[in-house]
């Protein structure tokens, strides 16, 4: 399949989540263009408001495939990912990210995200959320440990 095949796909599936019932988004995960997995916003269907359409192709694609490192793949979202899937593409180290919308056009149906952009600059004193950090000695030790142990995994 070729990029606007792949895309196609990706858009399909946000209109089949439509249908569905959940949220217009859709992703397919590819390599060499064959598609390795797919995903479809179900933050409503499955009251997981972490079940966005790439967070949900990663998972999968790394379930096929067998590793948490995509490195190889291309992700196809139908919107430009917000900062949670942003985030999330690059611990999967996807080689390349194509989208439809932008996120000025999710903004203009209710999905803006550009409070949360806004926020991460910010200290976190700053933030509308507040933070506390507490007991960091003793999950220091923690974070010690993992970093003498000679068989981690690292990633």
């Amino acid at each position: 399949m070729d990029k606007k095949d792949l895309m196609r796909r990706a858009i399909q599936l946000s209109d089949e989540s439509v249908e569905r019932g959940g949220g217009p988004f859709g992703a397919v995960i590819a390599r060499n263009g064959k598609i390795i997995a797919e995903g479809s916003n179900s933050v409503t269907l499955n009251c997981d408001p972490t079940a966005h359409a790439e967070v949900t192709a990663i998972r999968n694609a790394a379930q096929k495939i067998g590793s948490f490192d995509l490195s190889g793949c291309e992700i196809y979202t139908s919107c430009e990912p917000c900062p949670m899937c942003f985030g999330a593409i690059y611990w999967a180290h996807l080689d390349k990210i194509y989208y439809a919308n932008n996120r000025k056009d999710a903004a203009k149906i209710g999905f803006d995200d550009d409070f949360i952009y806004h926020e991460i600059k910010l200290s976190h004193k700053e933030r509308e959320k507040a933070s506390e950090s507490l007991l960091r000695k003793e999950a220091l030790e923690v974070f010690k440990k993992w970093q003498q142990k000679e068989d981690r995994t690292e990633y």
